[in-house]
C-alpha cells in the first residue's frame, strides 16, 4: 500500500515503512497534504504539523496557538475537498502542550480526537483509554491483523 508522509512523520516511526517530506510551518505542511491527497488514488497518508508543539506549545505561546488554530479551521475545507467516499480521516494528537499552562513541556494527556469522512456517522468516541486505540481503528479499516494494543471504534463511526 502506498505510504505518504508529511511533517516529521518518519521520525516518529523511526525511518520504519515510510519517508516523509518535513515542512517546517503548518501551512506549508497542508499545502503538501492538501498536494498528496489530489494526487493519491489509495494509500495511506500520515501527517504531522509542527507549530501546534515546537512553536506554540513548548513556548506558551497563547496567541500563536490560536492564529494557528483559525489557520487550520480555514485550511480544513480545502483538505477535505478531494476526499472520496471510501475514504476515513482521523485527526488526532500524540501529545499536547497546553500553552495556557506554566509548563512549556507536554502538559496534555487527554488529545483530540475526530473522524469524518462520506461514510462516517456523528458519534461520540469519549475518553478513549488508549492511543492504541487510533491505530487498532485504523489496522481493521485497513483489513490487517488486528494489533497487540488498543479497541477499534471503526464500528462505531463507519456506514457501509
Amino acid at each position: 500500500m502506498p505510504r505518504v508522509g508529511v511533517g516529521k512523520v518518519d521520525d516518529l516511526f523511526a525511518g520504519r515503512s515510510i519517508t516523509s517530506i518535513h515542512a517546517p510551518t503548518n501551512s506549508d505542511a497542508y499545502a503538501l497534504i492538501e498536494g498528496a491527497l489530489l494526487s493519491m488514488r489509495r494509500g495511506f497518508l500520515l501527517a504531522n504539523v509542527i507549530e501546534f508543539d515546537q512553536t506554540w506549545g513548548h513556548r506558551n505561546d497563547v496567541r500563536g496557538f490560536h492564529r494557528g488554530l483559525v489557520e487550520l479551521d480555514r485550511a480544513v475545507p480545502r483538505l477535505l475537498a478531494p476526499m472520496r467516499d471510501e475514504d476515513l480521516v482521523i485527526f488526532t494528537a500524540d501529545h499536547g502542550n497546553d500553552p495556557t499552562t506554566p509548563s512549556t513541556d507536554h502538559s496534555r494527556e487527554v488529545v483530540p480526537l475526530l473522524a469524518v469522512g462520506p461514510r462516517v456517522r456523528p458519534a461520540p468516541l469519549g475518553r478513549r483509554r488508549s492511543f492504541a486505540d487510533a491505530g487498532q481503528t485504523v489496522a481493521e479499516f485497513l483489513g490487517v491483523a488486528p494489533l497487540p494494543a488498543g479497541v477499534s471504534f471503526l464500528d462505531e463511526v463507519w456506514c457501509d
